[in-house]
């Protein structure tokens, strides 16, 4: 059975990109154009995006330089404590909402320091694989296509990042336990 599983996965990339064009020649579709068609309009919108990403990295380094990370950390951790969330790992709870790329190096210090399999690197890679970068989507995303007001995305975004804290924790403690 994982024989076929594993056949099938690695056929099933290759088989839809000479589908996908085969079918469109079939139909009449001019291919190439249509290719060069969309590349152009994914440079034009990369292009768009780069003044909201640079803003984005620029407010990020200088949250984190300016040491208010560590002050929100010192200022949760003991409430954390208390309802079993080590302090370690606030870092990447607060980094997260606002950059992948910050809350990896986060993730991957923190396994470094306390090991794969240990109760926090466990929880860390849990709380890496369910949450979102919040913030960056909201910026990248909305700026490129011009969308000025956000309403409840914030908000939804935000309370989906706690939501998914909380339950990472909670499946954490469940299935691994404090070790």
């Amino acid at each position: 059975m994982f024989g076929i599983v594993s056949d099938l996965s690695r056929w099933a990339i290759p088989v839809v990109l000479l589908l996908v064009p085969l079918i469109a020649m079939i139909r009449g579709v001019n291919v190439f154009e249509k290719f060069v068609e969309g590349a152009e309009d994914g440079f034009s919108t990369a292009i768009k995006t780069i003044p909201y990403l640079v803003a984005m990295l620029v407010a990020i380094s200088v949250f984190r330089a300016s040491g208010a990370l560590d002050i929100v950390t010192g200022v949760c951790s003991p409430v954390l404590d208390k309802v079993g969330v080590p302090a370690e790992v606030l870092p990447h709870a607060v980094m997260r909402p606002l950059s992948g790329g910050a809350a990896l190096g986060i993730a991957t210090d923190i396994i470094k320091t306390h090991g794969p399999d240990s109760f926090i690197g466990r929880l860390i890679s849990t709380m890496q694989g369910s949450s979102d970068t919040t913030f960056y989507v909201l910026t990248l995303y909305f700026g490129s296509v011009g969308i000025s007001r956000y309403r409840y995305s914030i908000i939804s975004g935000l309370s989906a990042d706690f939501t998914t804290l909380i339950a990472s924790v909670y499946v954490a403690h469940k299935l691994f336990g404090p070790i």
